[in-house]
């Protein structure tokens, strides 16, 4: 795979691969390093928020980076490396290194009784303190006695990091496709929809809208971003947040606030025919509640495959690059293509000819259909979008109402309103 290429579900893989291992947080030079292989593949504007900036009713934190943990036992073994996993360590723990007991060292150790042999991903974002993530089977082979535990970070000011993927459209209406930055070694969440993201924003070329992708931290970067841009936000026509695009469960949509914003409604219609649940807007789950939170109340859904928190790997070390599969990514692109697909060419048109059907064979538009195999077909979207297309119904509506594929619905509206019959 060359720099620059994504064209195949192994090119997806080869992505997530290279993702997979990078120490990310909400802040920090795994966030960076992350953003710098993205950008081999799309270009990005890269945004610095200095630590104090106070964005919405939130204030951008410290940078947290880390370099090196470990717990030791007696004979110096690391029973515990953050070299092997970097989901050993509590998210934005503090420095520490010193000696303690297991009785001591107890309280600051998770892990997952019911999943003995898994560690758990844990964070501390806004209260400082310090701890390690192991495995059951790990911690219940510790004698009791003195260990060494050491974390080499720094927590300091510095700043929060973000990036944007814009692809200017016709118009200056935006539509945006958000992902998640700030998960570590977690394959599904959100390393797959990072790869997905930027595979679909290099299949865009002169779309209607102006697409805009945001590659940030969970919550602190979309309120960052929402703050940054409230200028921004009456442009924005649609949008998707994308998360667990690569596990093997099917695909959920999640309807945004409004319920029944346009984004809902295509989504609902691309779906139709595949495996797939959809669901109701809730404030819990991943940026799509800043989106749509009531002040700003944005057309935007959630794609994911399983839900946020539905499997048992999530947030866990099971959320692996063996959990992924390239099949289940490769639907999850092709569902971003369709939608965007069927969002990008909706439009509402007026019939310049309302009393009565227009003559279509002095046109010849009857003409053009001689000898095609779906002439009936094209000959009914035509009498569709001619009915109604009376500015308040979009070719949308056609295909609902119809039953015809989009794709005729689109043809027919083009040829019609190339023979002066549509205007839009």
């Amino acid at each position: 795979m060359s720099n620059r290429d994504l064209e195949t579900g192994a090119d997806l893989r080869r992505l997530v691969e290279r993702l997979y291992p990078l120490c990310r947080s909400i802040t920090g030079d795994g966030v960076r390093r992350t953003l710098e292989i993205v950008g081999e593949h799309v270009p990005l504007e890269i945004h610095e928020v200095p630590t104090g900036t106070r964005v919405l009713d939130w204030t951008v934190p410290q940078e947290w980076n880390i370099r090196d943990a470990y717990i030791k036992d007696a004979s110096g073994r690391r029973v515990v490396d953050f070299g092997e996993s970097n989901l050993h360590v509590v998210g934005y723990s503090v420095p520490v290194s010193r000696k303690m007991p297991l009785s001591e060292l107890r309280e600051h150790l998770h892990t997952l009784p019911d999943q003995p042999s898994w560690v758990p991903y844990r964070t501390s974002y806004y209260a400082p303190t310090w701890g390690f993530c192991l495995a059951q089977e790990t911690l219940d082979a510790m004698p009791d006695g003195e260990y060494e535990v050491h974390i080499d970070s720094t927590l300091a000011d510095g700043s929060l990091t973000y990036a944007e993927h814009v692809v200017p459209g016709e118009v200056t209406d935006e539509v945006i496709i958000s992902c998640h930055t700030c998960h570590p070694s977690l394959a599904n969440d959100n390393v797959a929809g990072i790869a997905i993201a930027a595979a679909f924003a290099r299949t865009l070329v002169k779309p209607h809208y102006t697409y805009r992708f945001l590659f940030m931290p969970g919550t602190i970067g979309a309120i960052t971003w929402l703050a940054r841009n409230n200028d921004r936000v009456g442009r924005i026509k649609a949008g998707l947040v994308l998360a667990c695009a690569g596990d093997p469960g099917s695909l959920t949509y999640k309807r945004s606030r409004r319920g029944d914003a346009e984004i809902d409604r295509v989504l609902a219609y691309v779906l139709a025919d595949r495996a797939h649940k959809i669901v109701d807007f809730s404030p819990y789950g991943y940026d799509e509640r800043q989106f749509c939170s009531p002040g700003f109340n944005l057309g935007v859904g959630s794609l994911t495959r399983t839900p946020y928190a539905g499997y048992p790997e999530y947030h866990t070390s099971a959320d692996n690059l063996d959990f992924v599969s390239t099949e289940a990514m490769e639907e999850t692109l092709q569902t971003l293509k369709d939608t965007f697909a069927v969002l990008d060419r909706n439009r509402s048109y007026v019939n310049l000819s309302p009393y009565g059907e227009p003559q279509l064979g002095k046109r010849g538009l009857y003409d053009s259909l001689g000898g095609r195999s779906d002439a009936k077909q094209a000959q009914m979207a035509m009498l569709w979008v001619l009915n109604l297309s009376d500015g308040e119904h979009s070719l949308l509506d056609v295909a609902e109402r119809s039953g015809l594929p989009f794709d005729s619905v689109v043809a027919a509206a083009r040829a019609l309103h190339d023979a002066g019959l549509l205007k839009d």
